[in-house]
């Protein structure tokens, strides 16, 4: 007999409904409706709406709504653990660490060939994995789910055990008291922030570090006079007895 496969409506299989758009979304084409902007691309995803992904450009239309940008590397869409883990719980998906930041693959990556020595892998796809996780990515969990391991969930848990559908954050901090709506503008503040600070670094006349901030030329050091460093010392005088 195959593993019970349980549907959406069960209990225990708790996938947040934004999540299944989340993983088939088409990101980093250029949005229809500002086809003739700069950075038109589409990276961005609404967890209310769930909608297609839109530019920066269209965000100022999800104003306190929830929202995470989709990044790429490898050729493979990434979403930032800062970002995600405060909505879905991503317990046993490998996480990696690309420019300083935690990262987790949104879908499958499956390997032609495993490499000898690998102790760990993927359930799902069999991709090889750096440490001992289940599954390389979050459409992997949500296979692991769809087996009918009870023991897997979305669902992000506060401080007493109260079980939230993606309005909460997932650590156990301070914005666990902050009304929603406060998060929210927060977080649509630190995002607008973020796509401002990213647009600034591609200017041509600036500089900037791995850690996004401004950084200019050094300024002209002062002028170093040549004579006094090569002027002979005096004749010594004994002092007087």
């Amino acid at each position: 007999m195959g593993p019970m496969i349980r549907t959406e409506e069960e209990e225990g299989y708790t996938s947040p409904p934004w999540l299944m758009s989340m993983l088939r979304g088409s990101y980093f084409v250029p949005c229809s409706i500002h086809a003739d902007s700069n950075k038109n691309e589409c990276n961005l995803f609404c967890l209310d709406c769930t909608g297609n992904a839109f530019c920066s450009y269209c965000l100022v239309k999800h104003k306190d709504h929830r929202v995470v940008q989709i990044r790429r590397s490898s050729y493979h869409n990434v979403v930032r653990v800062n970002e995600i883990q405060k909505y879905i719980d991503i317990t046993c998906v490998q996480t990696y660490i690309i420019n300083s930041a935690k990262i987790v693959f949104l879908n499958e990556r499956p390997q032609p060939r495993i490499g000898k020595g690998v102790t760990n892998t993927c359930e799902i796809c069999c991709r090889s994995l750096l440490d001992s996780f289940r599954f390389c990515s979050l459409g992997c969990k949500l296979g692991g789910m769809k087996r009918g391991d009870q023991s897997l969930t979305f669902s992000v848990r506060g401080k007493q055990g109260r079980e939230y559908q993606g309005g909460g954050g997932g650590s156990e901090s301070d914005e666990a008291t902050t009304p929603t709506k406060m998060r929210k503008t927060n977080a649509f503040n630190r995002l607008m922030s973020g796509l401002s600070i990213s647009t600034v670094r591609d200017h041509p006349c600036l500089n900037s570090g791995e850690e996004g901030g401004l950084s200019f030329s050094p300024g002209t050091p002062p002028i170093y006079n040549h004579r006094n460093s090569s002027r002979r010392k005096g004749i010594p005088h004994r002092a007087p007895f």
